[in-house]
């Protein structure tokens, strides 16, 4: 799957899930049971078989985090040879993303964005730079955003937005420094029931 660039609300009106790809959560759920196309308003639901409710957790999840098939396969691999849960292993490798950091932060208001700051090199880690929005980042990591891109206007009122956040369990934030901490790994209370991880888990162990 190459990087999407085509109407967003589209792709949360497919899956009839909320992925956070926009900001306007309200806009998005006034269509969210409405399938796309010029057929959408009548379409109906036809029953999936097995492999098609697998396929349509792995295209949720890929979507949700913006990852690419090869990518997400590695990571599938990767949380299969850690020991414990596969699909907790699965889970936390996504959410511990540089990108996903930055967004859970409140650094940005969608992952793409929080991609894009990345890749521009607007962050560093550990006060080292860091442009890739791809590294899983440990516990004790701090992230915080460059002094020379404060001033920038999309970044207006961040101390404000990163005081009013509502952080998940395992990050912490200082408003005022503009920097956020890995405080531990993220618990099962913190992943997105977005997806069901162990259909996802199933697809790759088949193929």
């Amino acid at each position: 799957m190459g990087r999407n660039i085509g109407p967003k609300n589209k792709i949360a009106r497919r899956f009839r899930t909320n992925l956070g790809l926009k900001t306007n959560a309200t806009k998005v759920a006034r269509r969210l049971n409405q399938a796309p196309g010029v057929h959408g308003p009548n379409q109906r639901r036809v029953s999936l078989s097995a492999f098609g409710k697998q396929l349509l957790e792995k295209q949720k999840a890929k979507f949700l985090y913006g990852i690419r098939e090869g990518q997400f396969r590695k990571y599938v691999e990767k949380a299969s040879a850690m020991t414990g849960d596969s699909g907790v292993n699965l889970q936390e490798l996504l959410e511990m993303r540089m990108d996903n950091v930055v967004y859970r932060l409140g650094f940005a208001t969608t992952r793409a964005q929080a991609r894009q700051f990345v890749s521009h090199g607007m962050f560093t880690l550990n006060s080292k730079k860091m442009d890739i929005p791809s590294h899983i980042v440990r516990v004790g990591d701090i992230i915080a955003l460059k002094e020379n891109k404060v001033k920038k206007q999309i970044f207006e009122n961040l101390s404000d937005r990163l005081q009013s956040q509502e952080l998940q369990s395992w990050l912490s934030v200082d408003a005022a420094a503009k920097t956020g901490k890995i405080l531990t790994k993220p618990a099962d209370k913190d992943f997105e029931k977005v997806f069901d991880v162990k259909l996802i888990t199933e697809y790759y162990s088949t193929r």
